[in-house]
């Protein structure tokens, strides 16, 4: 029994099973698209700061609540107009060309992350994508008004100064019947929507994410 005490005492901390080290944590992973055409494909997960790709979970219901919008069978969204204005890895953008969208713009302004977007983009043959390194505020300010049927809206969680301008910008360039997905670090109020011209649709927790669904406010329902 001493002798183990020993060899236990000698043993580096770093090591030890229940300590990880940090690089572990930040190794790229990848997320999967969970419907449509490319059901199960594969997208890298750059090793960022701030880069958050929306939960697989979270993602499924997301785009659940949309097919039921859409009104269309199988999940799909066809003939949908769509902006991901913060795109990140392109999971939401790509999840709706999988599911049928006419046309979607992934906005992203790393460099290395629009080189990644566009060799998913080649990998996919989603010709249905166009990809714009840019600001995606800008790229929804320029969009003509009632353009649009699906606005997402996923900027870092730091980047507070970006939700509101942005909100007022997909209400605007979103079509009566269309929506937009906010993700952010706390739930948005109905005073502070209904300020936007937008009212809450569906709402869930996971995690640190809060994820809405709205709708302008003439055509919201809870």
């Amino acid at each position: 029994m001493p002798q183990k005490k020993a060899a236990a005492a000698r043993r580096p901390p770093s090591t030890s099973p229940s300590s990880p080290s940090p690089r572990s944590k930040s190794l790229p992973h990848e997320v999967r698209i969970i419907g449509g055409q490319w059901k199960r494909s594969r997208l890298p997960v750059a090793d960022k700061p701030g880069l958050r790709p929306t939960p697989d979970r979270v993602r499924e219901t997301l785009f659940n609540w949309l097919a039921s919008i859409a009104g269309a069978g199988g999940g799909e969204l066809p003939g949908w107009h769509c902006v991901d204005a913060f795109a990140g890895t392109g999971a939401l953008g790509l999840e709706a060309a999988s599911r049928g969208a006419a046309s979607v713009l992934l906005c992203e302004q790393d460099a290395a992350l629009v080189a990644q977007l566009q060799a998913a983009k080649a990998k996919l043959s989603a010709e249905a994508v166009r990809i714009e390194r840019g600001s995606g505020l800008t790229a929804l300010e320029r969009a003509p008004a009632g353009s649009l049927d699906a606005v997402f809206l996923d900027p870092p969680f730091e980047s507070v100064a970006l939700y509101e301008p942005a909100l007022r910008a997909a209400a605007r360039a979103m079509k009566s019947g269309g929506a937009v997905y906010l993700e952010a670090p706390r739930r948005w109020s109905d005073e502070e929507l209904a300020a936007l011209g937008l009212v809450g649709f569906r709402y869930l927790k996971a995690g640190a994410v809060h994820a809405h669904l709205l709708r302008q406010a003439a055509n919201g329902t809870a």
